[in-house]
């Protein structure tokens, strides 16, 4: 994989009362978009195969941190609001 490989992370979302957030992952020409905590890769623009098992491996490695990261989004953007 390209080594300047960017990577954001969404706020956390909830549907029919099950809490999720997305991953996206870009090196510029492509585009990967996971799922947590299912650590799926959910869209997938010019990656391959075996990279897309690696981005799922590394959300699935990073799950804890990755849903620090976007706990604390969805604070940040309730304080913003308010």
């Amino acid at each position: 994989m390209e080594e300047s490989l960017q990577m954001s992370v969404s706020p956390i979302c909830e549907k029919d009362g099950k809490k999720y957030a997305y991953i996206q992952f870009s090196d510029g020409t492509r585009l990967a978009e996971g799922k947590i905590p299912s650590c799926e890769i959910v869209k997938n623009q010019g990656f391959t195969e075996s990279e897309v098992e690696q981005l799922s491996a590394y959300m699935k490695e990073h799950l804890q941190e990755l849903k620090s990261i976007a706990a604390k989004l969805n604070a940040f953007d309730a304080i913003r609001k308010s």
